[in-house]
């Protein structure tokens, strides 16, 4: 491989890592906040009780009690603006297979 050659790739593989590193810490970012404030926040436990209570406290998937709320989609950017259409009401044991 020609030096010219070699120095091309290299300056291309810290472009690509660079361009990626951004959205790596926004997604991190995200997920933290999501993790540490939002589902903390009243705003959520106020939508998941909505949630619950539009299933009948049942799991859409398997019909047990209902003890959690699944997220279907997650709204990209503005975390907690997703609709009630994209949550169901699941028990622990469907979301955990679900996430596994």
């Amino acid at each position: 491989m020609s030096y010219q050659i070699l120095i091309l790739l290299i300056f291309v593989i810290v472009i690509l890592t660079f361009k990626r590193l951004p959205f790596e810490i926004m997604r991190k970012l995200r997920r933290d906040y999501y993790r540490e404030e939002y589902l903390k926040s009243d705003a959520w436990k106020r939508k998941r009780y909505v949630v619950l209570k539009r299933d009948n406290w049942r799991c859409v998937y398997c019909g047990e009690r209902a003890t959690q709320v699944h997220h279907k989609r997650y709204a990209r950017k503005n975390i907690g603006k997703e609709p009630i259409e994209w949550l169901v009401s699941v028990c622990k044991h469907c979301h955990d297979s679900i996430h596994h």
